[in-house]
């Protein structure tokens, strides 16, 4: 039998890096947030935990195996572990099982498997199942347990988060601000929220490894960063007794989960570096804006969401420079 020798375009180097690889890193820069959860929220951050990883698995292989008519293997790549674990880390301790799994039928079936499955999925899959949740059960979706009630879950008692103190002073409320925990407390995640963006020493943890690891790039994360600080610190300086410092807002909140981890999804991201600062400083302007300006406290899903359907676009203007191409002389 004669042997055919077949030859595939250049370049031929190999980084070594996968799907799975990089998934599975993710989920390690994951762990600091996750056992900050457990610590603070107890029962309730487990049951949530496990109850959106295995429903958004479950969901996965199913639609993989009886509607798409295919051999479930992507349920192994860690995408489907990853979508519930970041869209457990954006819901409160006390959630109900079966919101949750309504959540995870949303993320995986709506987000996720409706446009093809991973890398064709225009938005991210876990915000797409917290913002469905929250317009579907706003009252279940803004009810925060305070930290420390470990063996609670259901009948956990509620307190108010720091955005939305942030946002009663915004309206008026002279003595809110002086409700706010201090700098310190928000950094441990020492506060009320969604159960993985408490704290941001565990999440700027997370982005360290993802950097030191090559499995994300600076660019994304610190234009976000770097926006939010600088605009909220203006109206800081415009009206202090309105607005809060610039760190408060980058330590409240879901920004530092958004910013290193679900902004820097792959599939809805910008390609080019150009085009990862221009979706970073939209997402940070967006972010500010919806906090001061919105309806709601928070604006990080919302803002992350509306530059994923921009991302096309800046891919087409914004275009990575082709391999081997040779600089034009002017």
């Amino acid at each position: 039998m004669e042997n055919k020798l077949i030859v595939s375009l250049s370049p031929h180097v190999h980084s070594g890096d996968s799907v799975q690889k990089n998934m599975y890193g993710v989920l390690i820069a994951l762990i600091p947030a996750f056992l900050v959860s457990l610590y603070f929220f107890g029962l309730g951050a487990l049951i949530v935990t496990a109850t959106s990883v295995a429903a958004c698995l479950f969901f996965e292989w199913a639609i993989v195996k009886f509607l798409m008519k295919k051999p479930a293997t992507t349920i192994c790549d860690g995408s489907a572990i990853i979508t519930g674990v970041l869209l457990a880390f954006n819901l409160p301790s006390n959630l109900p099982v079966w919101i949750i799994i309504l959540g995870a039928l949303f993320a995986i079936g709506v987000g996720k498997m409706s446009f093809g499955g991973l890398g064709c999925n225009p938005f991210n899959p876990a915000l797409a199942g917290r913002v469905f949740l929250l317009l579907s059960f706003p009252v279940q979706m803004t009810s925060w347990p305070l930290v420390g009630q470990l063996t609670a879950y259901t009948d956990a008692t509620t307190g108010a988060t720091p955005l939305a103190l942030m946002k009663q002073a915004i309206y008026g409320d002279t003595n809110a601000l002086s409700q706010l925990p201090d700098a310190f407390s928000l950094f441990i995640g020492q506060n009320s929220g969604c159960i993985g963006e408490v704290s941001a020493l565990a999440l700027l943890l997370g982005l360290v490894y993802m950097l030191w690891k090559k499995i994300i790039t600076w660019h994304i994360p610190v234009s976000i960063l770097v926006t939010v600080f600088v605009f909220a610190g203006i109206m800081h300086l415009a009206d202090p007794d309105k607005y809060v410092s610039p760190v408060l807002q980058l330590l409240s909140g879901g920004l530092m989960l958004g910013a290193v981890f679900m902004a820097t999804d792959y599939v809805t991201s910008p390609m080019s570096k150009k085009g990862m600062l221009i979706y970073g400083i939209c997402i940070g302007l967006l972010t500010v804006i919806i906090r001061l300006f919105g309806a709601y406290p928070e604006g990080m899903s919302f803002a992350i969401l509306i530059m994923n359907a921009f991302t096309p676009l800046i891919n087409t203007y914004c275009k990575p420079k082709r391999f081997g191409e040779v600089a034009k002389k002017k």
